[in-house]
């Protein structure tokens, strides 16, 4: 099937939007602007075929369930997926009733494995070893400089990363300031959600659709603005690389009802452009 591109760019149209009425930019930050979590769906997935399993050797369908769950659930709080891994462990039954964990219990267990080589690249980054070009995805930085500096557009960071980590990286990377204010998890999904944000953005601002836009790599993000009627562009970057599409995540991006599909943002002014056509 044939795409439709921006003519000369990388820049892929799903679907036409009303263009030029954005007043709030909302960002996911891992493996949509950063990269320095780049890797965690390789830590969270043994965590839970782990949990999962037991002493038991787990099977090739609970391997695939594992990966379908994380696919499905990127973008959202970790908090959540751990809530799934808890409903999956007591499905499988492989680990005895008194031996399973709430899903906090579990969060930490994986991000005690995850910060491992997340602390490993601030330290290079913080030693010069590693540049910030390196830990972002690819013309991040001046996508949101253009964007900045247009008229009644706020932008703001809602990641399902927990907060005052997000924030952290966020300064780490010179990136805080364009956002006027950086949200993350906190310890329960009724205190944040991006689905929360979104509605209260549009309920206290008393916002029409295309007024609102949300940019990210997870499928999450996407249903949640489309459901607003806003514009989703999804980011299905190869997050190894840094740049270029991943392929399986521009399918997933789609499916969840992306508008706009950039594999990353180094066509920032024809992206910009694009969205906010000159009058």
């Amino acid at each position: 099937m044939s795409r439709n591109y921006l003519p000369g760019t990388q820049i892929e149209i799903i679907n036409e939007v009303e263009r030029g009425k954005i007043k709030y930019g909302l960002f996911d930050f891992d493996g949509t602007i950063s990269i320095l979590r780049e890797g965690w769906q390789d830590i969270m997935h043994p965590v839970c075929v782990e949990m999962i399993c037991g002493n038991t050797a787990p099977t090739p369908e609970i391997d695939a369930e594992v990966r379908t769950m994380i696919d499905e659930t990127t973008g959202i709080q970790t908090i959540l997926q751990m809530e799934r891994l808890v409903e999956m462990i007591k499905e499988k039954g492989f680990v005895p009733e008194s031996e399973i964990l709430d899903a906090q219990g579990y969060k930490a267990i994986y991000l005690e494995r995850l910060m491992v080589p997340v602390r490993e690249r601030l330290a290079k980054l913080a030693s010069g070893e590693m540049t910030r070009e390196q830990a972002i995805v690819k013309g991040a930085p001046d996508f949101l400089d253009i964007i900045s500096k247009k008229a009644d557009l706020e932008l703001y960071v809602f990641s399902g990363t927990d907060r005052d980590d997000v924030r952290n990286e966020a300064k780490v990377l010179g990136v805080a300031p364009y956002f006027k204010e950086i949200w993350g998890a906190l310890r329960t999904f009724q205190e944040y959600s991006k689905e929360k944000i979104i509605q209260d953005l549009v309920k206290e601002h008393q916002l029409s659709g295309p007024e609102v836009m949300a940019v990210g790599d997870g499928p999450v993000e996407i249903r949640n603005v489309k459901a607003a009627g806003g514009i989703a562009i999804g980011v299905p970057s190869d997050e190894k690389a840094g740049f270029g599409l991943d392929e399986e995540k521009r399918e997933r991006l789609i499916k969840a009802g992306a508008d706009i599909i950039v594999p990353d943002f180094s066509e920032a002014q024809a992206l910009a452009d694009y969205l906010f056509p000159a009058e």
